[in-house]
């Protein structure tokens, strides 16, 4: 390590006593942040706080440690705590700072959005300045007003550290030494909440939560500070596994005492916290911390090999993606080796090509597409390997794309007692469906209800016949219309493209009883389309229109770990008994309604009465916005009478498609994948060569996307992963390449898929399909994440993108945003997608 001698540095007022300093130290870089060679610090630069991901954030040598720094109320917040809200970032590289321009509250928050949250009494205006001062980070906190007496004590400075790093690692808090424990454990600390000063101010005057209600009675997920864990250590001085000098970093307080938390006492998905509290009557440097990261001076970034953790078909292109450090300049030559009985030989070798630089890594290709013999194989890369993956024509026949209709649906069955042999994975549940929600109000989790309940019942009724069908929406209990209505269209579409007749469950919805591995004699994925369509179609039914969803009323509920049927009693009409929500969102209903017409298709033969059901709902659906000549509708006019087209054959329906040809050709890139299977049909010529116009430059517009990255597929993640994204780029595509095989080639198909299953961004090559391939996502935001385990068959969100460029897979259960498993996509668009590659191999 090169290192100049020095005696102090003063900087911001801070006297920074040290011995060393590196040559090369914190500077603001080009794409905003703080770097030091291997060591990262963002502040400020990302979106989701509530996800763990904003304020100040460290990265050290391949990994984030640390996120979240910022004033909160809360010692150990969790998702539905007051946030600031962010006013401006300004990053200056001149004088190697960035200052963040911050607010309490934030009213698009109080009580109102996603997650509603409660506001204490507080109106404050601060900055975040944070400094690159040597090896160190510097950061103070200016306040425009001193804190009032009720929140001296309540508001500090939090930095959270990511548990899954610390486990079995240790800590020093001035002389004071620890254990980061693998649960939390007691003594706990009693204090008043900041729930008895809640601010009175009336931002949204109607369709509000209550507080009240989010409180509720006994623990509450809203009051996150009347009981938190004794702190571990109070002092000035804390350093973070001082045992290993890749993560080793201290923070010093030069005000308030350091606080050791973990916040997963009153949290599961809790973070360990360091904290220091504002100090009574101080405004200027109310907070002033020194962080010191240590940094590995030799450390590159170990080159990542990704490959498919399951292989590759023979007839499919192979291309394996080497991730390098952007400051490596060694460029090895990969090769690939085959596995016998004796070992490992080399079967092909060929010089890299240089793909380029992507987010923060540089990019190499390995193309070995040419081999063609069956066995294992893995790909090696200086002292970097692959998992071990298979080359086989039946490489996609079993354990693939199975266990999402072995394991997955079924687990997530709604209604239903789910039996696996010895095992019950829930017992029947919530057959006390559902009361009319209130009106005028905003729940949790994105519901809302309007003045009216758009029925005839009202609020607090018991609505008959809606406790049928349904899956759970994955990481949490509820019934989204679009979920629902949304898993049974991939299933339909996936059985008629497929024609997969496969049964290994046996499925009773008499008895309310689902046995896994246990056949039946009937098609699991027809069970399921008819699982989905019971309460879609039920639902209509019963209320004579379409559900928003169907939710639990209480954030303890909602909240809730484990089996489902611990949710309510299931005795009808009692304060447990979730909520049905409706809504006046046409796009939705007809999105629903082609839904309906696609699964109306396959059911015939099947269930014939649901069929009629169905088909039913999705004409009446369809004719109730066919006149209304909004603009708006068309496009999802248009898809309803795509499905109902193809369905009955009916020139009402084949009119309405060739009366608004201009704008599908105008909306080619939106309606063209599923309008493939209508042309054809249709048989005008007109309509074919409009929609062929608008496809020829939607396809250069796909090969642009794809360009983007050295993964084919467009990878451009929001809060959650980017992977249900990309999976559902590849079925809409699957479509476009069977009706237009000469405009859509079938690689975009394959490059979602060889994403999903482990070519893709970052250090963590798991296959996002749980239990499936080499390497899998075996921790999952399934119903037993508490448990640190996985639903075979569930597919996670996938790689994130902490802002700017650094992509994350995290082994943690709790972020959802990151490993939740979902309904209406995910799980059954890569089963798609698996079944695609399949035919289109081997035709």
């Amino acid at each position: 390590m090169r290192k100049i001698l020095v005696l102090a540095l003063s900087v911001c007022g801070l006297l920074i006593s040290t011995s060393t300093v590196y040559s090369q130290q914190f500077k603001l870089n080009s794409s905003g942040y703080f770097q030091d060679r291997g060591v990262d610090v963002m502040a400020f630069a990302d979106i989701y706080p509530e996800g763990h991901q904003g304020g100040v954030a460290l990265i050290m040598h391949g990994h984030r440690v640390g996120t979240n720094g910022d004033l909160r109320f809360e010692p150990t917040p969790g998702q539905w705590q007051p946030l600031p809200k962010q006013k401006n970032r300004v990053a200056d590289e001149a004088t190697n700072t960035i200052k963040a321009y911050m607010a309490y509250p934030d009213s698009s928050k109080h009580l109102t959005g996603f997650n509603p949250m409660i506001y204490p009494d507080l109106v404050l205006n601060y900055e975040v300045t944070v400094k690159g001062v040597g090896n160190s980070i510097v950061v103070t906190v200016d306040l425009d007003r001193p804190i009032p007496q009720e929140f001296v004590g309540k508001m500090g400075f939090n930095f959270e550290l990511f548990p899954g790093w610390l486990f079995g690692k240790s800590w020093i808090m001035d002389g004071q030494t620890g254990i980061f424990p693998q649960q939390p454990n007691g003594p706990t600390l009693a204090q008043e909440p900041n729930i008895n000063h809640s601010t009175k101010m009336e931002f949204n005057a109607r369709g509000k939560a209550s507080a009240e209600h989010l409180v509720g009675k006994g623990y509450s997920p809203i009051v996150a500070d009347d009981i938190v864990s004794e702190p571990y250590a109070i002092g000035k001085k804390f350093t973070v596994q001082p045992e290993d000098p890749y993560y080793r970093f201290t923070i010093e307080t030069k005000g308030t005492d350091l606080k050791l938390y973990d916040g997963r006492m009153n949290h599961n998905n809790g973070w360990f916290v360091v904290r220091s509290e504002v100090p009574a009557g101080k405004t200027k440097g109310a907070i002033e911390w020194v962080i010191t990261p240590n940094v590995v001076d030799s450390w590159l970034y170990q080159p990542v090999v990704q490959t498919s953790q399951i292989g590759y078909h023979p007839n499919q292109p192979k291309v394996a993606i080497i991730e390098l450090d952007n400051r490596d300049t060694k460029v090895a030559k990969p090769a690939l080796y085959k596995i016998g009985e004796n070992g490992e030989e080399l079967a092909f070798t060929a010089d890299a090509q240089s793909w380029g630089k992507f987010l923060r890594y540089n990019y190499l290709k390995f193309d070995f597409t040419s081999v063609k013999g069956e066995g294992l194989y893995k790909v090696k890369y200086a002292d970097s390997e692959s998992s071990v993956f298979r080359i086989a024509k039946n490489v996609y026949d079993r354990g693939v794309w199975q266990p999402v209709l072995e394991y997955f649906l079924p687990v997530q069955m709604c209604h239903m007692r789910v039996n696996e042999k010895y095992r019950v994975w829930h017992d029947a549940c919530h057959m006390d469906d559902a009361l009319m929600a209130p009106t005028d109000f905003n729940h949790i989790d994105g519901y809302a209800q309007g003045s009216s309940t758009l029925t005839h019942y009202h609020s607090g009724d018991h609505v008959p016949g809606i406790n049928i069908g349904g899956w759970h929406d994955a990481g949490d209990f509820d019934l989204r219309v679009e979920s629902q209505a949304g898993e049974s269209y991939i299933l339909a579409m996936a059985y008629e493209s497929f024609n997969v007749n496969y049964d290994a469950t046996d499925i009773n919805q008499i008895t309310r009883i689902t046995e896994i591995h246990q056949p039946d004699g009937k098609a699991d994925m027809l069970q399921q389309v008819e699982n989905g369509m019971l309460s879609v179609v039920g639902s209509y039914r019963a209320l004579g229109r379409l559900y928003r969803g169907i939710i639990c009323n209480g954030l303890r509920q909602y909240a809730m770990l484990g089996d489902a049927s611990a949710m309510t009693d299931n005795l009808i009409g009692n304060d447990d008994d979730r909520w049905v929500f409706t809504e006046n969102n046409p796009g939705r209903e007809l999105s629903t309604a082609a839904a309906m017409a696609a699964s109306a298709r396959v059911l015939r033969g099947f269930n014939d009465t649901l069929s009629t059901q169905a088909l039913e709902a999705a004409r009446m659906i369809f004719a109730q916005y066919r006149d209304q000549n909004n603009m708006r509708l068309v496009g999802g006019l248009i898809q309803a009478a795509a499905e109902l087209y193809l369905a009955t054959s009916e020139d009402q329906y084949k009119n309405y498609l060739l009366d608004n040809t201009e704008y599908i050709g105008n909306a080619a890139s939106r309606v063209g994948w599923y309008l493939g299977r209508v042309d054809k049909k249709l048989g005008n010529k007109k309509f074919t060569e409009t929609l062929r116009k608008g496809l020829v430059t939607f396809s250069e517009q796909v090969n642009r996307q794809g360009a983007e990255t050295p993964y084919g597929v467009p990878y451009r993640p929001s809060i959650w992963g980017a992977g249900w994204d990309i999976q559902s780029f590849g079925y809409r595509h699957y479509f476009l390449h069977k009706s237009y095989p000469d405009i859509f080639s079938a690689d975009i198909v394959y490059n979602a898929l060889n994403f999903i299953l482990g070519c893709h961004p970052g250090l963590n090559t798991s296959s996002f399909a749980s239990g499936v391939g080499a390497v899998s996502a075996t921790v999952g935001y399934g119903l037993n994440r508490a448990d640190w385990s996985y639903i075979p068959g569930g597919v996670v969100s996938g790689t994130a993108l902490i802002r700017p460029d650094f992509p994350e897979l995290l082994v943690f259960p709790f972020l959802w945003q990151q490993v939740e498993y979902v309904l209406g996509g995910g799980s059954s668009h890569y089963m798609f997608l698996v079944l695609a590659a399949q035919q289109l191999l081997n035709e």
